[in-house]
């Protein structure tokens, strides 16, 4: 039987109470998610199919303030499973990096065996996050949230087989912030 995480030990240091001091402004992208959130979401099969599900997504300041983590919680079934397994439960880990004038992300999702590391900017009123590429490799991969409001967001996830030419819609959510979460 899992541990539930209120009983669990925490991981001292990896936690932080905000934003290192003298990167406020740096770090305002994401730091601007901080807090709980709820979303819907559909995930777009090969064929077309639709497949709904929902989740809870949870962002914090972490590493003395120099970065963002999140745990991301999805049920694809839908709402039929409101204490049943998730499908994917996993982190990402967020931080700016002052070299190369973006973030660093890096998303670990244990129960798909997925790793990808990303670079995120800002563009225009978005947020695009993309994969770093795999030498030789066309495919693509992009997360953009967009509609950025301080209660709401719009995040999709698009595939390129193509080096970027086109791009195919595979996942979208429209998130909520849980209320008096900041």
């Amino acid at each position: 039987m899992a541990t539930l995480a209120s009983d669990a030990p925490q991981i001292k240091g990896l936690v932080a109470q905000g934003p290192s001091p003298g990167f406020e402004d740096k770090l305002a992208l994401f730091g601007q998610f901080v807090g709980d959130w709820k979303f819907d979401m559909t995930l777009i099969q090969k064929d077309g199919t639709r497949k709904i599900g929902r989740g809870e997504w949870h962002f914090a300041w972490a590493l003395g303030g120099r970065a963002i983590q999140d745990v991301w919680i999805a049920w694809d079934g839908g709402y039929s499973q409101p204490n049943g397994a998730p499908s994917e439960h996993g982190t990402t880990l967020r931080f700016y990096d002052s070299k190369i004038e973006a973030w660093r992300v890096v998303w670990v999702g244990p129960m798909r065996g997925n790793l990808i590391t990303f670079t995120a900017r800002k563009a225009g009123s978005e947020i695009v996050i993309e994969a770093d590429s795999r030498p030789g490799s066309p495919e693509r991969i992009r997360w953009i949230i967009s509609e950025i409001a301080p209660d709401s967001f719009h995040w999709r996830g698009v595939k390129s087989a193509d080096g970027g030419k086109t791009w195919t819609l595979e996942q979208e959510m429209n998130v909520r912030r849980v209320k008096n979460s900041r």
